[in-house]
């Protein structure tokens, strides 16, 4: 144990006079080595548990835990945090409100080309919620079209893109909160998020009143939609991004190491990438097909 320390402690110290070499005032300074000088580094969240919420004025969730635990290997252990609705978070990024998104956000062509992605954290599958007993059989988004039924999905969610994709007509809501009450109130009959999260909500919500359905991948024009998550930084950061990437790894690369850190949140094996899609990949849009 005292080697392990020591290596971790010579890394930060090797990264630290690395970056200190080059000297110079905060507006000289890269992102990470203004975060390593500072000890301290802002992510933009959206409140979507379990990715990322507050609860308590506390900053938490699984993207948040893997947030800390990276950083912490940089050199950096304060993570603070800025509340951001989802469709907000890039801009908010690319307008230096905050210095990363630590949201489990989906990597999308589109969105590769206003940020940078880290690698993969996160795979996931989509779920419907609906009001208790009102699920009627549906199971995926195709479903959710025959049926004519209202649809909510979240302002820059993935499963608002394949709602569109799909000739779906959405009400967009801020938040995840927001797409629930919408289904409680009936003012939407189905509720599309990230199965890990709906799962979530109707778990914790007292006398919640909803159902969630199985999770699924949805297919768009016979191709399965694979979804992975990451944290993202601003273009211009790719210092940060590639140092993020490596201290990721060595998490993401062990199934204990992962779950050690993002377990208590209800993610389990099932959503630790196994490398066999890259960020390249989906930032490409060459997502595999049923048969790869």
């Amino acid at each position: 144990m005292k080697l392990k320390g020591l290596a971790a402690a010579t890394s930060i110290l090797a990264l630290t006079l690395t970056l200190g070499a080059c000297g110079g005032s905060d507006s000289d300074k890269s992102t990470l080595q203004k975060a390593v000088d500072d000890g301290k580094i802002t992510v933009g969240f959206a409140g979507e548990a379990p990715y990322s919420f507050e609860e308590g004025g506390e900053l938490q969730g699984a993207s948040v835990a893997l947030a800390k635990a990276v950083f912490k290997e940089l050199g950096v252990d304060d993570v603070e945090g800025v509340n951001t609705e989802f469709g907000s978070l890039i801009p908010g990024l690319n307008a230096d409100r905050f210095d990363a998104i630590s949201a489990g956000m989906s990597i999308l062509p589109d969105r590769c080309e206003q940020a940078a992605f880290g690698d993969p954290e996160f795979m996931y599958t989509t779920a419907l919620m609906t009001k208790e007993g009102k699920l009627d059989g549906m199971k995926n988004l195709e479903d959710v079209k025959e049926k004519g039924v209202k649809l909510a999905t979240m302002t820059g969610a993935i499963e608002s893109d394949y709602a569109k994709d799909l000739g779906i007509k959405t009400q967009q809501v801020g938040t995840p909160q927001d797409g629930m009450d919408a289904v409680t109130t009936g003012r939407a009959d189905v509720f599309a998020l990230t199965a890990i999260s709906l799962n979530w909500m109707e778990k914790n919500t007292e006398d919640s009143g909803v159902e969630v359905s199985d999770s699924f991948v949805q297919e768009i024009d016979g191709v399965p939609q694979v979804g992975a998550g990451a944290t993202v930084f601003r273009t211009d950061d790719k210092e940060l991004r590639d140092e993020w990437n490596k201290g990721l790894e060595k998490i993401v690369s062990d199934e204990k190491s992962y779950l050690d850190v993002v377990g208590d949140y209800g993610f389990t094996k099932e959503e630790r990438p196994d490398g066999s899609i890259t960020t390249d990949q989906l930032c490409k849009g060459e997502l595999p097909t049923a048969d790869s």
